[in-house]
């Protein structure tokens, strides 16, 4: 399935005292195969835009008020009567106050979360599904044996590996593994 793609081109301000900014061409982007981010482009004076990525939580919460902390601040405003969301950016290349129209990122937001609605977003990673293929053992992986499962009993000389024999470290006078509370042979 093709990821959903919703991208919003819009006009920022880089404010560079209280009293100027700049206009900046910017676009926002999100995409369903990537449910927790909202993806920033800033098209400044230079070759190629720069890009921010930060979690798309981050800027519906705020847009009602302040939030977050170091890299990525966002919080609302007014401006002249306007409604803006500020948004100040840290990296190690410098730092960037933006201001964005509250109601242009409040209608790209909307569209975002009837894309994929909030709570959903675990889902559309699949991450349960991966996890468990990842974490399956494979035929071969005799040493992820559980030995206490289908544990024989003493004496048998069958492992609790099925067609492997006892497992690595197995005791085989008791047909147990090295922790077995059962009595071993010998003293």
């Amino acid at each position: 399935m093709r990821p959903t793609v919703v991208e919003r081109e819009l006009e920022l301000g880089l404010v560079l005292s209280p009293e100027l900014s700049v206009p900046v061409p910017a676009r926002l982007g999100y995409r369903s195969d990537d449910p927790f981010a909202v993806h920033v482009a800033f098209h400044i004076h230079s070759e190629r835009p720069v890009h921010w990525t930060f979690a798309r939580e981050l800027l519906v919460e705020g847009v009602f008020r302040p939030c977050g902390q170091a890299d990525v601040r966002v919080w609302p405003t007014k401006t002249d009567g306007r409604g803006i969301v500020m948004m100040a950016l840290s990296s190690p290349a410098g730092d960037a106050l933006l201001e964005a129209p509250a109601e242009q990122v409040t209608a790209w937001l909307e569209r975002t979360l009837r894309v994929v609605p909030p709570g959903t977003e675990a889902a559309r990673l699949g991450l349960d599904e991966e996890l468990t293929e990842l974490f399956a053992p494979a035929a071969d992986d005799l040493w992820l044996c559980d030995q206490w499962l289908n544990e024989p009993g003493p004496g048998s000389g069958a492992g609790p590996c099925p067609g492997a024999g006892p497992c690595p470290g197995a005791d085989p006078c008791s047909g147990a593994g090295p922790s077995s509370d059962e009595p071993r042979g010998g003293t």
